[in-house]
């Protein structure tokens, strides 16, 4: 058995689309609109096969406190093959202005990895 999609709630679909096939290499379907509900979604497919479904619908509300851990989701990891490809997919999303919250670095359990936030908020891990 396999995990088929991760699916992520946006208030900015069309942004979260580019920042994941900019930096990731995902690549998108059509967007899927919903003109009854207003429910608009794209699947994102990466080289691996996995995908990622984004959402947006007008109802949507943020998370109440952003700051404490919370059940339930906490980060997706993208495998770059390397150290250097850590190195440089990080350094590239820092200097687009996005928030590089930890690392690059060894952490103890023998991942190198960073850690940046999405245009988001959500966490997203690269790894070796």
């Amino acid at each position: 058995m396999r995990i088929e999609h991760i699916a992520l709630w946006t208030k900015n679909l069309e942004q979260l689309k580019e920042f994941y096939i900019e930096f990731f290499g995902g690549k998108a379907n059509e967007k899927y609109h919903n003109s009854k509900t207003e429910f608009e979604s794209y699947f994102l497919t990466f080289d691996s096969g996995a995908r990622l479904e984004i959402m947006r619908a007008p109802s949507l509300n943020s998370k109440v406190n952003e700051d404490a851990p919370f059940t339930g989701y906490v980060h997706m990891a993208f495998s770059t093959g390397s150290k250097e490809g850590v190195d440089t997919l990080t350094d590239k999303i820092r200097e687009r202005g996005y928030k590089v919250i930890s690392g690059p670095r060894q952490t103890g359990d023998g991942y190198y990895e960073s850690c940046i936030l999405d245009p988001d908020g959500n966490v997203v891990e690269i790894t070796i």
